[in-house]
């Protein structure tokens, strides 16, 4: 049932976004646009992962040319509020924007969620490997069981990026931004601290790490600033051919801007693209690579690395968002994307991926180092352009990772 219930919400996705994209053509960098000129487009949003489910929303995507077409790229933004079957609210606002002749670029991550998603404690490896319980002494000779499955979170979660960058030469940028990550009414579905009638508590991944370094457990928040290095020589950010991407973030988060804690991180991201066809563009091979480095402190639980909180959501597939989460966590993903059949109206209408990724965390109190085990996912998946001049695609992608874990993957544009 649940796989018929996947290909009936593919099929209804596919046919309403092309429905709209017939009737509401997307502009691309290249034509339709001349300086000052602007469109907003709605978009039916009908999307599946094994995270939130079956999702379903609206999209209000917005473009502008805000200079000339020559030295200046589309500025766009997208809005989105969405509801799933798994009871999860989720809307963001998310914002590109360039100003003549690419002298700034600002980028904006705004979101709300009313959620909810499990957790499987630190570090990449077997559960047995980071198991809280044989170890967590609750009171004077009374342990808690260990878990061995899914740990459930309910939160809120409010979310404010900006990030202003300034052009130092051809594709170069450096700038600085501000963030808060706030975490608030956390349920701690798995948490059992009552010992009357001398039943034995159950203390969850989340509830001994945030005791462990001081964090309240029902409520935290990460604001800072940061210092940002941006290289993109990319030919179409939303679904490039050739060109290259690398970012390095060095985030600080002062008590005295708000975060519970003082800290500072890094993030380092880096993608590339590979031809393998002088005939067809699109025939490639595509790598990404990313690292959530700790380098003082200590971050709250929720705010640690992990796969699908990078800034599109879209790293780990075969896993569930947050499955993979560490102090410190690598991970790296590759993919051979094809041109499949296309029409003479629409050549590049089908394309196929099949793709492997891998990730590795650590857990710096449970003694899972970085690089001791490393978990991979492998899958394949199909691609749908929408408007070829922007390169708009619907992907449809399966994924299998290792514990049994696979599930389907439905997003709009390339994951990278």
């Amino acid at each position: 049932m649940k796989s018929i219930r996947y290909i009936l919400i593919i099929i209804i996705g596919i046919f309403s976004l092309q429905t709209f994209a017939q009737s509401h053509p997307i502009p691309s960098d290249t034509i339709h646009f001349n300086k000052g000129e602007s469109s907003i487009i709605p978009l039916p949003i009908i999307g599946a992962n094994p995270t939130v489910g079956v999702l379903f929303g609206v999209a209000l995507s917005a473009n502008a040319l805000l200079g000339d077409y020559e030295t200046t790229h589309m500025s766009t933004s997208v809005s989105t509020i969405n509801y799933s079957t798994n009871n999860q609210l989720m809307m963001f606002i998310k914002t590109n924007i360039y100003t003549p002749d690419d002298k700034w670029i600002l980028l904006g991550d705004w979101r709300y969620f009313d959620s909810s998603q499990p957790t499987f404690g630190l570090g990449t490896g077997p559960q047995s490997a980071k198991l809280v319980g044989d170890s967590y002494e609750y009171e004077d000779g009374m342990f808690t069981k260990a878990i061995t499955t899914d740990q459930m979170l309910e939160f809120n979660y409010v979310k404010f990026s900006e990030i202003v960058l300034k052009k130092i030469k051809k594709s170069f940028y450096a700038g600085i931004g501000y963030h808060l990550d706030y975490h608030y009414n956390i349920k701690d579905n798995m948490l059992k601290l009552d010992t009357i009638g001398g039943a034995q508590p159950q203390i969850t991944s989340h509830y001994a790490y945030s005791k462990y370094y001081g964090y309240n457990p029902e409520e935290y928040s990460l604001s800072g600033l940061s210092l940002n290095f941006v290289y993109d020589s990319r030919d179409n950010a939303a679904n490039p051919y050739k060109g290259r991407y690398s970012l390095v973030s060095y985030r600080m988060n002062p008590t005295f801007l708000g975060s519970t804690q003082n800290s500072t991180s890094l993030w380092l991201e880096y993608r590339d693209y590979f031809s393998v066809s002088k005939k067809r563009a699109r025939d490639l091979i595509a790598v990404w690579l990313w690292s959530d480095l700790q380098v003082t402190g200590n971050r709250p639980y929720m705010d640690l690395g992990a796969i699908g909180w990078d800034q599109f959501g879209k790293s780990g597939r075969g896993y569930t968002q947050g499955r993979f989460r560490g102090n410190n966590i690598v991970y790296s993903e590759v993919e051979y994307r094809a041109h499949l059949w296309g029409t003479k109206k629409s050549p590049e209408l089908i394309g196929a991926v099949v793709f492997a990724n891998a990730t590795t965390a650590s857990n710096t109190a449970g003694d899972i180092n970085l690089f001791q085990y490393i978990n991979y996912a492998y899958g394949l998946g199909i691609r749908i352009m929408l408007q070829k001049e922007a390169r708009i695609n619907v992907t449809i992608d399966y994924a299998w990772g290792q514990y049994g874990a696979q599930g389907i993957f439905i997003n709009a544009n390339e994951v990278f």
